[in-house]
């Protein structure tokens, strides 16, 4: 017969003792070693995992359990996909239920509801009064390609131009417009032509929306002919480049600026789509409508599922055949998606999204107050999508990425798993569930706050 106890979490040398907690983690027959080793051996290593040493047993709503039953409190949220946490039960259900029917015919041969129903949905949740329609697909890096190739089609135009820091996926064409060489862009180009690169306004590089803007307008002027340019696509806060929301002005002005030239614009909301700043979508806090919106992650709860939501004349453009994908708008992850929709309405995410952003940043001002030589460059970000940004020293503002490795890396040592972010990755971020409760943000919190004092005092021997 099985031995069914429960295990108790193993300690190594290096770790502080966590929580007790009752695990919920069966006994494996290995380790988190053990798959380590394994790992390597089966694993290419450009598959880089930031939690090293620690493998998923079971999760519940933002906290997960290890093969040897060691608990985390999960800040990082599968990278923006769990706004409405782990194993949410609506979430399951619906899936559940849906396995129970069909888990696949593709849509391209054998259509089925819960596509129709997810794009009626999205068409409805998308900003602005112009009639929408969806594509659905299954990464954001699809995504982004499929919001491209329409704007083409739909412009006759080669054009792209991006910005900046922005991310928007790991497929050559993303690449070309992601705007970040290390990790994802080294040693291996070239990519796609007719890709331009604009600045992003930063404080911290001094560059204010009027001088990215006369940027913008100096492309048209060396290397991209507006009347050959497609579609301008912009993340309304940058996600792996800091978490930094782009200004209002800037957004209105990228409108305008569309308008007078025949230009779609692209609003990449793959990772701040699905309440995480407090919207529906990042780019309702300008009101500004784009013209396309790409989206993925926690659109549907956990389950790999993205989309293009555009005008119905832009989405139109392509001829039968032209768009889909075997695997796209699963039936399964379409039910999920809905299930995951409703809950977001149904349990107000939106306004405890605005709520829980107001918490985090109340806090790490409280904490960077209470000790300042933590050097808290800046605590920013829109509603729950919010980040804090460490320099070595205030009056250079030079990135201390050297303190937010070592930051992680005591905070998983005492349970909580966090990930950084930036173009220098001199920037924590929070992606933690919408669900979450108070008593596990707080719990969370407070493992930030010592795995911090840890990290600078290692900093300083």
């Amino acid at each position: 017969m099985a031995n069914t106890a429960k295990r108790a979490p193993r300690k190594s040398a290096k770790k502080k003792p966590k929580i007790a907690v009752v695990t919920p983690v069966e006994p494996t027959t290995y380790t988190n070693a053990d798959l380590v080793a394994r790992r390597d051996a089966a694993v290419p290593r450009g598959v880089a995992s930031a939690a090293s040493g620690v493998y998923a047993a079971y999760a519940e709503n933002a906290e997960l359990w290890d093969v040897e039953g060691n608990r985390y409190i999960d800040f990082v949220g599968g990278i923006g996909v769990l706004n409405t946490g782990h194993r949410h039960p609506s979430v399951i259900a619906a899936a559940k239920a849906q396995e129970d029917a069909y888990t696949h015919t593709s849509f391209q041969v054998v259509p089925y509801a819960p596509y129709i129903e997810l794009a009626e949905r999205l068409n409805a949740l998308a900003p602005g009064d112009t009639p929408k329609k969806t594509l659905l697909v299954t990464t954001g890096a699809e995504a982004v390609e499929n919001a491209v190739k329409i704007a083409r089609a739909a412009t006759g135009r080669p054009g792209v131009i991006a910005f900046t820091g922005g991310y928007h996926g790991r497929t050559l064409l993303t690449l070309g417009m992601t705007g970040k060489i290390s990790p994802y862009k080294k040693d291996v180009g070239p990519f796609p032509s007719d890709i331009f690169r604009a600045p992003f306004p930063s404080v911290r590089d001094g560059i204010t929306v009027e001088d990215a803007l006369t940027g913008l307008k100096n492309l048209f002027l060396t290397d991209a002919q507006p009347e050959r340019v497609a579609a301008i696509i912009i993340e309304p806060v940058l996600g792996e480049g800091g978490y930094i929301p782009v200004p209002t002005e800037m957004l209105v002005a990228l409108r305008e600026i569309c308008d007078q030239h025949g230009i779609l614009l692209i609003a990449d909301e793959v990772q701040a789509g699905f309440g995480r700043t407090g919207t529906w979508f990042a780019i309702e806090h300008s009101g500004v409508e784009p013209d396309l919106i790409t989206v993925a992650k926690s659109m549907a709860g956990g389950y790999p599922l993205a989309g293009v939501i555009g005008r119905s004349d832009v989405m139109d453009a392509m001829e039968p055949g032209g768009l889909g994908g075997t695997y796209g708008g699963n039936p399964v992850a379409c039910a999920a998606a809905l299930a995951a929709i409703d809950a977001i309405a149904h349990e107000n995410l939106l306004g405890r999204s605005t709520a829980m952003g107001d918490k985090l940043k109340a806090r790490f001002a409280e904490i960077g107050a209470r000790a300042a030589p933590y050097r808290m460059w800046d605590i920013r970000g829109l509603g729950a999508m919010v980040a804090v940004e460490f320099v070595t020293d205030f009056d250079s503002a030079t990135p201390d990425t050297a303190l937010v490795k070592r930051l992680i890396a005591h905070a998983q040592e005492r349970g909580l798993l966090l990930l950084s972010c930036g173009m220098q990755g001199n920037a924590v971020r929070v992606m933690v569930p919408l669900t979450a409760s108070d008593e596990i943000l707080d719990e969370g919190l407070a493992i930030f706050e010592e795995a911090l004092a840890a990290a600078y005092a290692e900093g300083v021997l």
